[in-house]
């Protein structure tokens, strides 16, 4: 009979040092199987091979091969002939939750729903872990309470190797929870400043834009007023200017606007997201940690048991943040790839526009051509003035041409365009737009009663008029270049390339970082959170060992 009392109290001690170990294995293996999924995961995307078939009613999606041997998807409507890029397919073909389940296949865009549906789907394994934790710990905390509350028992002899491994994984752990919350706050600064140096530089070439958009249009208003010898534009070319010039403005309030409608959203999401609760989980999970081991440590046990409940709902709430996370990872890798393949592939429209817009192309166009006729106008205009006033001899009976001009002729100003609006290289003794006033300057004369009394070709309000001309020309012209990247979205394209190759790798290290950071965490403390009551419970049971054994020695 004492023989299978013993057996029975000696199989409760086993299961009562099981018990945690086996909770503690589990914990160990849910990482495990994370990691795995995601692994097998990249590994399914890195080897996919496109089997099914859409019918010919629906959209055609076909892969081609273009540059670097990069694939991509081409998306073709059912007429054939409107076409669009996929931007980032290969790394956006995930599950879609919303579809079935069934392949996302629309690549990088930001405004549909279904992009945003698989992208979040890559957290559910993270988001599993954080429920699979929550359930199954809540449910152990739950019959522990029951056990110890209902089912008195004997104080058992405690393990001594359990009670060691418990004091050194407990230690071990805590180790590692405190590092990970302090590489945690050091990655989300770094990330905070990544981002917010990619938004302002955005900003800056979006502001950049619109200033030159802005400086075109007085010089398009001093072109309505220009005037030499009483010629003006042509009645027709200055109702153009002002259509233009309205076209212009709104083309660039819709540029500011939607840039700074977009950059003030990412730009929250950043300062309350990253920063804010990033801090927060990093501070929280630390003094959680730290306050377990010393708790632990002091035996204080009923707070061990307040501590634990309370780590038991943070460590499901930080696997569930590190689930966001890594969608924020994937959606800015997403969007790295993104800008990287349209700036090979730039297409009229893309769901890239959503982010930065361009300019819209009809008024970049009529901006350059109108800028240009312009230019050509005025410039016509003055050489006609130097050729058919100035550098004439008309006897003085005509008074409408003759003012007592004389001396060397005026060099004619040079017109950088030809009638057709190409490019036109400037001949032997034309002057170009910088130096024209100051060498006209030596061909003006004194005047008195109208007339030169000096020699001279040029009176001084004349002067004026072709120097006034050729600043308003100079400016037209000197925006050309920039109307020209406009009419190509250039702009947007070396944003995109300039993000690509000096923020992007910033960003997404960091925000690696920052995930990594987060389940690691997350794992420590939920090991810890195990250490503490093993450790607790050992220390318990050896203190009551020790002063059972003490009594004995008293008592022989």
């Amino acid at each position: 009979m004492q023989e299978s009392e013993f057996q029975k109290r000696e199989m409760t001690n086993i299961f009562n040092h099981l018990l945690p170990y086996s909770l503690f294995l589990l914990l160990l293996l849910l990482p495990i199987l994370f990691f795995g999924n995601l692994i097998h995961s990249e590994s399914m995307l890195n080897h996919l091979e496109f089997s099914h078939r859409v019918s010919a009613a629906e959209v055609r999606v076909s892969l081609v091969s273009q540059g670097h041997g990069n694939k991509r998807f081409l998306l073709e409507g059912n007429n054939g002939n409107n076409s669009s890029l996929a931007l980032a397919a290969d790394r956006t073909y995930r599950m879609d939750p919303l579809d079935h389940f069934r392949y996302y296949n629309g690549g990088w865009n930001i405004s549909n729903k279904h992009y945003f549906s698989s992208v979040a789907y890559t957290s559910a394994p993270l988001i599993i872990t954080a429920a699979v934790w929550f359930v199954v710990i809540g449910l152990g905390l739950l019959l522990s309470c029951l056990y110890f509350c209902c089912c008195r028992h004997q104080r058992y002899g405690y393990s001594k190797p359990a009670y060691t491994c418990s004091l050194i994984f407990l230690i071990l752990f805590t180790i590692v929870a405190v590092v990970g919350c302090i590489l945690l706050y050091i990655g989300q600064g770094k990330l905070h400043d990544s981002t917010t140096d990619t938004l302002d530089y955005v900003v800056h070439q979006s502001d950049y834009t619109v200033s030159n958009l802005r400086n075109v249009t007085p010089y398009l208003n001093a072109a309505k007023q220009a005037e030499v010898e009483q010629i003006f534009l042509p009645q027709e070319t200055q109702d153009k200017i002002d259509q233009l010039i309205r076209l212009i403005d709104s083309s660039a309030y819709k540029l500011e606007t939607e840039t700074k409608k977009n950059k003030d959203f990412i730009q929250s999401v950043i300062d309350s997201a990253v920063r804010h609760e990033l801090t927060t989980v990093s501070v929280v999970m630390l003094i959680l940690a730290l306050l377990g081991f010393l708790l632990s440590i002091f035996g204080l046990r009923v707070l061990v048991y307040i501590l634990t409940v309370i780590a038991w709902i943070l460590v499901a709430g930080t696997f569930a943040v590190s689930g966001l996370f890594f969608i924020l990872h994937n959606a800015a890798g997403d969007a790295c790839l993104a800008m990287n393949q349209w700036v090979e592939n730039p297409t009229s429209h893309t769901s890239l526009d959503d982010l930065l817009p361009c300019v819209d192309q009809t008024t970049a166009q009529q901006s350059l051509n109108q800028s240009k006729d312009v230019v050509f106008i005025l410039v016509q205009s003055v050489n006609m003035i130097i050729t058919s006033v100035a550098n004439i001899d008309p006897p003085s009976f005509v008074p409408i041409l003759y003012y007592n001009q004389s001396g060397p002729q005026v060099p004619i100003l040079c017109n950088p365009f030809n009638q057709d609006k190409t490019d036109r290289n400037c001949e032997s003794g034309e002057q170009d737009f910088s130096n024209a006033p100051q060498v006209w300057k030596n061909y003006v004369c004194q005047v008195s009663l109208e007339n030169c009394i000096t020699v001279g070709r040029l009176k001084p309000k004349l002067y004026d008029e072709m120097a006034s001309i050729v600043n308003i020309t100079y400016g037209l012209y000197h925006y050309s270049p920039f109307l020209t990247d406009l009419v190509g979205c250039h702009f947007v394209r070396d944003t995109c390339n300039e993000i690509h190759d000096n923020y992007c790798p910033e960003v997404l290290k960091y925000s690696e970082w920052v995930f990594i950071c987060l389940v690691v965490v997350s794992a420590a403390v939920a090991i810890s959170l195990i250490c503490w009551g093993v450790y607790a419970r050992e220390r318990r049971h050896r203190k009551y060992t020790e002063s059972v054994d003490a009594a004995r020695n008293q008592n022989p």
